[in-house]
């Protein structure tokens, strides 16, 4: 039994602004550099670190299906946490308001191809989400000493459709 259907809307910058960053070249490029053969798409992330440092991470995900099964949901409260895919694929991304230090109900956006996030710090949201092999993705998030996961289990879960 399910809490209720979430329907998956595209990611855009506007939709997602409240949960984190939209990664990608939309619009027209900051400065050209390389003798003019690379556009520069500049600062494109709101990175938060408490104590600790950015790492980078590689991460190799099985990929899921739709119908999808919401059933977990986790927040760093340290720092953010991006996710660039490593293939054209798009990807699931779920995420929810904080209610009272316990997530709302969520939403879901499917990526189009050539998309990352960066979750802002402290946002809940699913596990890492592809829907196509190979499923890997680079990450940037917070290294450091300390607790920086908290999680939520959703009894009964939501049911991601397409």
């Amino acid at each position: 039994m399910f809490r209720s259907d979430i329907r998956c809307q595209p990611l855009s910058a506007e939709a997602f602004a409240r949960f984190g960053d939209v990664l990608d070249c939309s619009g027209d490029p900051d400065r050209m550099i390389n003798a003019g053969m690379c556009g520069r798409f500049h600062d494109r992330a709101r990175m938060e670190f408490g104590d600790g440092r950015a790492g980078l991470s590689l991460f190799h995900a099985t990929p899921r299906a739709l119908p999808y099964t919401l059933d977990l949901l986790e927040r760093h409260p340290e720092g953010s946490q991006a996710f660039i895919p490593m293939s054209e694929h798009p990807f699931l991304v779920t995420v929810a308001p904080d209610q009272d230090g316990v997530p709302g109900v969520p939403l879901a956006f499917l990526t189009a191809p050539g998309q990352g996030i960066n979750l802002h710090r402290g946002t809940w949201h699913g596990v890492l989400t592809p829907l196509h092999l190979p499923g890997m993705f680079a990450v940037v998030d917070r290294i450091g000493s300390g607790a920086n996961l908290q999680e939520f289990s959703l009894d009964p879960p939501y049911r991601v459709v397409h």
